[in-house]
């Protein structure tokens, strides 16, 4: 697919550009398991490429409401906005060719990021890696499986923590220019059942950084009940999830710690890519 346009500054944002402009389909995500539009969005002037996953292009999950993953990946929008850490595209709910759906800023991967993920040799990740565990690469071998013990994907490891994010792979993650690092794909997130599936438990235990816990006092008091943010959040998900939202925060805040694999699900997604 081709890169998006550059939105210049101005008067128009990109979450202006994406829920007011005229949508036009492209293309299809062939490997998607869910309907994924590639489209163009075009208003006063401006226009870029972006993601239309519409909610009747959704599979039915046995653990998630039907008709709800579009919604998910907004509120994930919200929360990595409210935490201030821009690690989710320009995301919003809209309607569009088929119907209500979830419209993000596409954004294109840079090929001149170093990995953040890598198979190594040997029982130890090496210096600048952190380690996931060990993965079967065939012919009775196996390799440990490591991600860079980078600052971005620290944050979204605790952002994943919070939105209980059930399927965190290394193709989610997009290195863009500028050193800025994107996440995408958050349909399964916001379950009140402990759901998270990561590749990034290297800091699994490790205090959180203050950093961290400036972000999640800041997202415990905007979750209050009457807070603009607990409304919008009320509106994508339901009122046991909005609650169990509350909780998890609270519960990373009282630890102070990064969270551990609980033992009730399986902690890694599978494929992992």
């Amino acid at each position: 697919m081709p890169a998006p346009e550059r939105i210049p500054p101005g008067s128009v944002t990109p979450h202006e550009l994406l829920a007011k402009g005229e949508l036009t389909v492209r293309g299809r995500v062939s490997e998607a398991s869910n309907a994924v539009l590639y489209c163009t969005v075009e208003y006063e002037g401006l226009s870029a490429a972006c993601v239309y996953k519409p909610v009747a292009g959704e599979r039915p999950l046995w653990d998630f409401p039907d008709g709800t993953l579009a919604q998910r990946e907004v509120a994930a929008y919200e929360l990595s906005e409210a935490m201030g850490w821009g690690l989710i595209p320009p995301t919003v709910l809209r309607d569009g060719p088929y119907g209500e759906g979830m419209c993000q800023l596409w954004i294109e991967a840079s090929a001149d990021e170093e990995s953040l993920l890598a198979l190594v040799e040997g029982e130890e990740p090496g210096p600048g890696w952190k380690a996931v565990g060990f993965a079967d690469v065939g012919e009775d071998r196996t390799a440990l499986l490591v991600h860079a013990d980078d600052e971005r994907l620290r944050r979204l490891a605790v952002l994943d923590a919070v939105i209980n994010n059930g399927d965190r792979k290394g193709g989610h993650l997009l290195p863009a220019p500028g050193g800025r690092l994107y996440a995408i794909d958050h349909g399964v997130t916001f379950n009140a059942d402990d759901k998270l599936r990561t590749l990034l438990w290297g800091w699994a235990g490790e205090p959180l950084p203050e950093e961290a816990l400036e972000a999640l006092r800041r997202l415990s008091a905007d979750l209050e009940e009457g807070r603009p943010l607990a409304g919008r959040l009320a509106e994508l998900i339901t009122p046991a999830e909005l609650e169990a939202l509350r909780g998890r925060v609270a519960d990373l805040l009282r630890t102070g710690r990064h969270r551990e694999p609980s033992g009730q699900w399986p902690a890694i997604p599978w494929p992992p890519v």
